[in-house]
């Protein structure tokens, strides 16, 4: 791998965890108000903690492995979470099992910022994913053997 090249992959894995950690701690700080809505059950808030885990968890895996397996991974968070906000903007979407209505067709400034960390989370890792080529095992030889 080239310095150049080397040099990408380090800034997009910074990147991208970056835009991870922005979206978890956004979800972090919401957590607790987003809870009193629905006392009994999984609420929203707690649904806003175990998004922040994942997306810490992926930040994580991006910045040790920086595979194609943790670009993936990232990208899904990303989208998901961007999807998530997106959705529960503009769609009153009803209960799904332990998953509340979390319906609020409003933007302020801190959903804004979490709908941009996930946004530029998935497109950065979906970058990271097309610059990262597979490394394939040097062909043996048969000749040599």
């Amino acid at each position: 791998m080239t310095d150049s090249r080397r040099a990408t992959d380090v800034l997009l894995r910074v990147l991208v965890a970056a835009a991870l950690a922005v979206d978890a701690g956004v979800h972090l700080s919401l957590a607790s108000n987003y809870q009193l809505a629905a006392p009994g059950g999984i609420g929203a808030g707690n649904v806003f903690r175990i998004e922040s885990v994942v997306a810490l968890l992926a930040a994580l895996y991006v910045l040790i492995r920086g595979s194609r397996w943790a670009y993936a991974v990232a990208f899904l968070v990303g989208l998901s979470a961007f999807a998530a906000v997106i959705l529960y903007r503009y769609v009153d979407v009803p209960p799904i099992g332990p998953i509340p209505a979390m319906y609020e067709p409003v933007w302020f400034f801190q959903k804004s910022l979490s709908a941009v960390a996930e946004a530029l989370a998935a497109l950065l890792a979906g970058i990271g994913f097309a610059l990262h080529h597979r490394r394939r095992p040097a062909s043996r030889d048969s000749s040599s053997a």
